[in-house]
């Protein structure tokens, strides 16, 4: 219970460490010995004294330690084993806690002869056995076996040396240098101990009826008295063996181990007995699990359902894919008889690792369509993995950081020990794309990688996350078209779903420097496209002709900015009158335009002449030819009626080789032959310049002042400026460059937003057309500019006052 628990198995402790307590921790383990110094534990160390560390269900920590462990107090028939845990937030263990726990085990009876196999050492310890007629001996002075050996100790029972029988060669090693080896020795008041561990120079791997061994064979020689004895320390661990087939584990361990069996002439099985976790499990407790322990004449075989009870799966990830593997800890306590040693305990403890096996993981989206929220469940996986960061728009965001962002993250846990995350994304977050689908739909995609890590393995793999909803939001572009004496207009107002749409006249795409090459106005103030084109134009078409009036129509397609797909059409049709073709000159000089109507698609307007077949137009479109000629010249006939002078003129269309004319327009032009004009006129010394329309770059700021004096604007180290809800805020707008007094500064579109960006919702308009917002509840207030110091050109400058107001929905503050 708590924090640690421990349990016996013979001539073995186990201390378990709970996951949960030790929950994103850094530990460190540490081993006390009997005068109170903590060791602290590495691979090395742990092999070379006999302890194993593993990390078992779910980030668990295991420690095992054996009874003759460099560290474990031995008294009578208990050993004890103390550890100290400490625990951190931080790699560096600062402010770490420290935990110590000590446990005893109780061990009755030792064999002459007992062998552990673990997984990163081999142990063997033997009675050590001194012959009466020795005992009997008077014992020499300590100081005689110093000058005999100087490099052994004189106790009255120590290791002195350990000889390595290899194939090639026999190797003896002293204490000192054996322990310099990696190797562990220990001699007790009964039993001298070997432990070897599994990355020792002098093993051997042996083959031997289809099992793999690791092997070290060597005897031990240690003093007693006056006397060197040996004793034979061989041991042999099996390291495969483990076969995976129908969904089942396979673990074979022959019963006749060669190197333990050397001079052995009989051979009686005592005991054979298996578990878990050095849990020993009875028959019946196996048949519940349905494992099977088959003690055989030769082999002793253990069969494990894969995904039984007694293991676990964990996470696993190969070359980028997730996957699980199935782990479980068995063991197995094989005893027997023989004529050399009476009883040997032969303990094995095999950690076996299923094979690779992918996983696919699950992915979900509840939208949460009343507060606009995707609800993404990604999983479920495995205790031991967690979320590390998210990437999108190609950044990694961590996540504790992601919340900045808008993203908010929790898990979900699972009676099993499973677990899911869960990610909520408003729709309109910067990260999720918004594209229109079909009439009032709109497409939500969040498009979003997951890094993951897997404890305590630090194996990392993404899974690309894409979902995608649907929603009934789409507000549609809407457009309202009307014509003046010469002109056709469209206003088009902006709905929610076409910030990326461009304006096209069929397959020609209208940009600001086409439209100014044709004389067109386009203008966007970010809520409304504004588009005018003339009526005589080579993009408007032209659907009827009577002698009293023209239908003239201009139709433009709003297109997606990425696929081109057509989206919205709008279109705008006038009445126009056919003296609008024709412009009488008082000088004599007649222009005439004529239009190829719909339906004429074959006639090359270029190709358009007047009576007199010499003279063709001046300036040609695909639908327009303009003349520009004199009422004397051209073939231009003359007719006299009274006071008036009429001049008649056609333009005519041949097709090649035909002198019919297909295209047939008539035209006139009356003069007055009598006429008084009264002229009056005045000299004005500075006439006004006309207006015409052009372009350049203009210099203009805006700024926030303190009051309505304007006389102390707001500092950019004074941002952001707090206001209170109807505190007048006074806004100034400067024409800096040029400085030309002729200039006028004219105000049209102002708005707010909730955010920096102009072109962001919602939005309010504080001065449309360059007037106050009607639908204002305080409408703006422009003040008058005079001349001053600092203002030279009063018409540069405009001044409002605009009371402070916030975004609301419903009853709910907007915040950015």
């Amino acid at each position: 219970t708590g924090p640690m628990s421990s349990e016996c198995s013979g001539n073995l402790l186990r201390i378990m460490l709970s996951a949960e307590y030790f929950e994103n921790e850094y530990v460190s383990l540490s081993v006390v010995d009997q005068s109170g110094t903590a060791w602290e534990l590495d691979e090395a160390m742990a092999a070379q004294c006999g302890y194993r560390v593993t990390y078992s269900t779910w980030s668990s920590i295991e420690f095992r330690a054996s009874a003759l462990s460099c560290h474990s107090h031995l008294e009578t028939d208990v050993f004890t084993v103390t550890m100290q845990i400490k625990a951190s937030p931080t790699p560096d263990m600062s402010n770490a806690t420290t935990h110590l726990k000590s446990a005893s085990c109780r061990y009755d009876l030792w064999s002459p002869r007992e062998l552990i196999c673990e997984s990163n050492y081999m142990e063997v310890s033997v009675r050590r056995e001194v012959p009466q007629t020795i005992k009997d001996f008077v014992q020499d002075e300590p100081e005689d076996w110093t000058l005999l050996f100087p490099e052994e100790k004189a106790e009255e029972a120590s290791i002195w040396q350990i000889v390595f029988h290899q194939p090639e060669e026999k190797r003896a090693l002293l204490v000192s240098n054996a322990w310099s080896a990696g190797y562990g020795l220990k001699i007790t008041d009964s039993r001298v101990l070997l432990r070897v561990p599994d990355t020792a120079a002098q093993v051997q791997l042996v083959k031997d009826q289809g099992t793999t061994f690791s092997v070290l064979r060597s005897s031990t020689f240690y003093k007693y008295q006056w006397v060197i004895l040996m004793v034979d320390t061989a041991v042999a661990c099996p390291v495969d063996g483990v076969d995976y087939t129908n969904k089942t584990i396979t673990w074979t361990v022959p019963k006749y181990i060669p190197p333990l069996s050397a001079g052995v002439t009989s051979f009686k099985d005592v005991l054979v007995e298996a578990g878990v976790d050095l849990q020993k499990l009875s028959a019946k407790e196996m048949a519940s699990r349905k494992y099977m322990l088959l003690n055989e004449l030769n082999a002793i075989t253990m069969k494990i359902p894969i995904g039984a009870e007694g293991g676990y799966y964990k996470t696993s990830v190969n070359n980028g894919q997730l996957g699980a593997k199935y782990s479980i800890n068995l063991f197995l306590e094989h005893q027997w008889e023989d004529n050399k040693w009476g009883l040997t305990k032969h303990t094995i403890i095999k950690e076996i690792e299923t094979p690779f096996e992918e996983v696919e993981v699950a992915i979900t989206n509840n939208l949460n369509l009343s507060v606009r929220l995707m609800n993404v469940t990604v999983g479920t996986f495995l205790p031991d993995v967690e979320l590390v960061n998210l990437t999108f728009e190609g950044v990694a965001v961590a996540v504790p950081e992601a919340v900045q962002h808008g993203y908010l993250i929790h898990r979900a846990r699972y009676a099993n020990g499973s677990k899911a995350f869960v990610i909520q994304v408003p729709l309109d977050a910067p990260s999720v794309k918004k594209e229109y689908m079909r009439e009032d739909m709109r497409a939500y995609t969040l498009n979003v990688t997951l890094t993951f890590i897997t404890h305590p393995s630090s194996e990392t793999f993404v899974i690309p996350v894409i979902a995608l909803s649907a929603v009934k939001d789409a507000v549609l572009p809407s457009a309202r078209g009307f014509c003046d004496g010469r002109n056709l207009h469209l206003i088009i107002t902006h709905g929610n779903v076409d910030q990326n749409w461009l304006p096209f006249i069929s397959d020609w795409h209208l940009t600001p420097e086409a439209a100014q090459k044709y004389n067109y106005s386009l203008r966007d103030n970010g809520t409304h496209l504004a588009i005018s084109v003339p009526f005589v134009s080579s993009h408007v078409n032209y659907e009827g002709f009577h002698t009293s009036a023209i239908k003239a129509s201009f139709y433009l397609t709003l297109k997606d900015g990425i696929t081109l797909a057509q989206r919205r059409d709008f279109s705008v049709s006038c009445i126009f009158s056919p003296s609008d073709l024709i412009q009488c000159l008082p000088n004599g000089t007649v222009v005439v335009s004529a239009i190829k109507l719909v339906g004429d698609e074959d006639l090359d307007t270029g190709l358009l002449v007047l009576r007199d077949r010499q003279c063709k137009p001046s300036q040609v479109t695909e639908k327009t030819a303009t003349f520009k000629f004199n009422v004397n010249t051209c073939g231009t006939r003359r007719k006299f009626n009274g006071t008036t002078m009429t001049y008649e003129n056609e333009v005519l269309y041949f097709r090649p080789g035909n002198d019919t004319p297909i295209y047939q327009l008539k035209f006139l032009c009356s003069y007055a032959v009598e006429q008084m004009v009264d002229v009056r006129y005045e000299s004005k010394k500075n006439p006004p310049s006309s207006i015409k329309p052009g372009f350049g770059c203009l210099a203009i700021s805006l700024k926030l002042f303190k009051e309505k004096s304007y006389s102390e604007p707001y500092q950019e180290s004074e941002y952001p400026v707090v206001k209170y809800l109807r505190e007048a805020l006074y806004f100034e707008i400067e024409l800096l460059q040029p400085k030309d007094a002729r200039l006028d500064l004219n105000l049209d579109d102002c708005w707010a937003t909730n955010s920096q960006s102009q072109d962001s919702l919602p939005q309010w308009h504080i001065l449309i057309h360059g007037c106050e917002n009607n639908k204002d509840s305080y409408r703006t207030v422009f003040h008058k500019v005079n001349y001053s110091l600092r203002v030279k050109f009063p018409q540069h400058l405009k001044r409002f006052e605009v009371r402070m107001f916030a975004f609301v929905q419903g009853t709910s503050l907007l915040q950015e």
